[in-house]
């Protein structure tokens, strides 16, 4: 059996699935493409968006809720795609279809950082 082996040249995206939750229904497992960040870069990232919500906290009972909820649902936006490279969803992957998965349902983008996240700890633990 030919042994694979490591390199530290990373690939530049992976994959991975996300349980997408369903309203009504069970979530749906499905094909995410993610793109690879190394270390320094996720916490460059999770520093900025915890920032971000940080400050969008302190806003929340100012804007009202349905200003606080569109400016959430923009800061999603951007974090997905921050890491999402592509999908195995039937419309196309682009601005627009990416604003209407974050605004279908509010687990929808904690689903997918999750699944992002946890691949990188299944890596590390080896258990992916």
């Amino acid at each position: 059996m030919a042994k694979s082996k490591f390199t530290l040249a990373r690939n530049p995206t992976f994959k991975t699935d996300v349980l997408l939750p369903d309203v009504g229904g069970d979530p749906v497992p499905v094909g995410f493409e993610f793109k690879y960040r190394d270390r320094i870069e996720l916490a460059s990232l999770y520093a900025e968006w915890g920032e971000r919500h940080k400050a969008l906290s302190e806003q929340s009972e100012v804007v009202g809720i349905e200003q606080f909820t569109a400016l959430l649902i923009d800061l999603q936006v951007e974090q997905l795609k921050a890491v999402v490279a592509g999908w195995d969803i039937g419309e196309e992957f682009n601005d627009e279809n990416l604003r209407i998965l974050v605004r279908s349902i509010a687990a929808t983008p904690s689903a997918v950082l999750a699944a992002y996240s946890e691949a990188f700890c299944n890596a590390r633990l080896g258990n992916s």
